[in-house]
């Protein structure tokens, strides 16, 4: 056993090792977040969430707080309109549709992230995102195709596909700043940001102060201190994982989603079980680069010849 896990520390580095388990935190977070919207509205759910996981950052973070800069707060706070963005959409969109589907439709941010790129950065995408996209778009449409109920392509879909252009959007601009802020001082900001708007969008949206729940604050406390080290691990390990590497392993979270699901009794129709796979395909493929395994092989080639020559 030690010898294995030696030969997968020595395969996975830390960075992404540590982005798959968000990965699969984030698959099982689809069913607690349906069930906490029993007892509460969405916005106020995302508000203390996000404000447990301030908390937990900033007492965890207290020596480093004196030392914040303006590129750090503004990067945080055009993370934080992302976050708000991605999760609170996303949030009401599980009020009418399952955790499977919602994850599912939310993975198709991933062939947006080059389109993304293209728009932010100036680089147009590779022949391979256009061929993800082609697969994932018809993907989402099947997946929010009429189900047992009756319904089709709703509130709820609409929401969580909006909110799968937030989340993209969030990948880009970390991408973008990562290597040049402090990882734990954006997260505070950003996730601070998030909760102030959150709260600040109950009234706009007609939503009032729920009754005191435990399952509520359980849920939102278990989730905001996750969500504090995770959105951190997150802004560490990009300074090392490339934003299409990380969307790559991300694309497993619907699949996660998807297990968990199952385990609490959702079931998808055929239809929509076929349009997940779309997507999935649509996620894989997106980021494949024909060829770029035998450079990457030849280049290996290349570097051992090297380290021999005396």
């Amino acid at each position: 056993m030690p010898g294995l896990l030696a030969r997968l520390r020595a395969r996975i580095p830390l960075e992404e090792g540590s982005l798959v388990l968000i990965t699969m935190i984030w698959g099982a977070t689809f069913i607690i977040i349906r069930s906490a919207l029993e007892a509460t509205g969405p916005f106020f759910f995302v508000g203390v969430r996000f404000a447990f996981a301030a908390l937990a950052l900033v007492l965890f973070s207290l020596p480093l707080l004196r030392d914040f800069t303006w590129r750090e707060v503004w990067a945080g706070m055009s993370i934080g309109l992302c976050i708000f963005g991605g999760y609170a959409l996303q949030t009401c969109g599980l009020q009418t549709i399952t955790a499977s589907k919602s994850a599912f439709i939310t993975a198709f941010y991933v062939p947006l992230v080059p389109l993304l790129q293209w728009l932010v950065m100036k680089r147009p995408p590779h022949v391979m995102a256009w061929v993800g996209i082609a697969l994932a778009f018809p993907g989402v449409l099947l997946l929010s195709g009429p189900d047992d109920s009756g319904a089709g392509f709703g509130r709820g879909e609409m929401l969580t596909a909006v909110s799968a252009l937030a989340i993209a959007m969030e990948i880009i601009l970390i991408g973008l700043v990562a290597r040049s802020v402090n990882a734990r001082r954006v997260t505070i900001v950003q996730v601070l940001m998030a909760s102030l708007l959150s709260f600040a969008a109950m009234p706009l949206a007609g939503e009032s102060v729920p009754p005191p729940s435990w399952l509520v604050l359980g849920s939102a406390f278990a989730l905001g201190v996750s969500t504090a080290g995770i959105q951190y691990a997150i802004n560490w390990a990009q300074k090392k994982v490339s934003p299409t590497r990380a969307t790559l392993i991300y694309s497993c979270e619907p699949v996660w989603a998807g297990i968990f699901g199952r385990m609490a009794g959702e079931r998808l129709p055929g239809l929509a079980l076929l349009g997940g796979a779309m997507i999935l395909a649509g996620v894989l493929v997106s980021e494949l680069r024909p060829g770029s395994r035998k450079q990457r092989r030849d280049a290996a080639q290349q570097k051992e010849q090297t380290d021999r020559t005396p």
